[in-house]
């Protein structure tokens, strides 16, 4: 199903998801000049933190901006850590001994979750979102957690179709420009060329993470084996790139049309399926 051309126009498309907002005030701060001046169609945002109240008046102040859910069951950064949105006690497969998300995703596996836990848990973060007036378009995973647990991703695309949410990469998207591991000094470039070499028609996803490099986000490290040292200039990096004039300029001229998971919900909500990656992991 990857690289499906949904509007059958041969148009190229492109959904720039911004994900992690209310991680911090770092990214919050970020995040409020990406939707200022730069390019962002779609911003995920995690309800599981103490800066979500942050987040929630930064996207009020951009309604045209699709919000979705990015969904947590773990917790990756030492030593800022959170827990769920349901009382521990009532998804205690979930959390450590005091009450936060366990932190990898080699340790929720291990921990091997209860479904039924993990599914209150999902709503419970969507409710969360919607409680403090946030319209809520789509849902998506943090650090791949549920997607690599076939039991987990079951529930989340259970969750998201009973309640007519869009999940972001399962309209057939194609990823785009590789921009995570790209060296902060290169990620402009990187993504400019990459949407230049864009020529087959369809829909292409970008994400990224926009943050402040401050001692904040600098005294941050991820707990996963696989995750990026000096995060913090990375992060800069890609709030740096995303309002670069230079992208704007690329997309007008190659003719790119900018667009979001409210759109695909609203005429493309039966064409989900989950994408081949996640299908063949056992």
């Amino acid at each position: 199903m990857a690289g499906r051309d949904l509007f059958g126009d041969g148009e190229i498309r492109l959904i720039v998801r911004c994900d992690d907002i209310g991680l911090n005030h770092a990214t919050n701060q970020a995040f409020a000049r990406v939707a200022r001046e730069g390019i962002v169609t779609a911003a995920s945002v995690m309800v599981t933190t103490p800066w979500l109240d942050e987040a929630v008046e930064i996207l009020r102040d951009h309604p045209a901006l699709d919000t979705g859910v990015h969904v947590c069951l773990n917790s990756e950064w030492w030593p800022y850590r959170w827990g769920p949105v349901t009382p521990a006690d009532r998804v205690p497969s979930l959390v450590d001994e005091w009450g936060r998300f366990l932190p990898t995703r080699a340790a929720v596996k291990a921990r091997s979750p209860n479904h039924d836990e993990a599914e209150r848990e999902m709503r419970a973060q969507v409710a969360a979102a919607q409680c403090r007036g946030l319209t809520i378009s789509y849902m998506d995973h943090h650090m791949l957690t549920i997607v690599a647990d076939p039991g987990l991703r079951a529930r989340f695309e259970a969750v998201g179709r009973s309640l007519g949410l869009a999940l972001s990469g399962w309209f057939g998207e194609r990823h785009g420009p590789a921009i995570y591991s790209a060296p902060p000094e290169k990620k402009a470039e990187v993504m400019i060329e990459g949407l230049r070499s864009l020529t087959e028609p369809g829909l292409y996803l970008v994400m990224a993470h926009p943050a402040l490099d401050e001692p904040e986000m600098r005294a941050l490290r991820d707990l996963n084996p696989d995750g990026l040292a000096d995060v913090a200039r990375h992060r800069q990096a890609e709030m740096e790139m995303l309002c670069d004039p230079r992208l704007r300029e690329v997309i007008a001229e190659r003719g790119i049309v900018l667009t979001g998971y409210t759109e695909l919900r609203g005429r493309f909500l039966s064409h989900m399926a989950t994408p081949a990656l996640w299908r063949d992991l056992a």
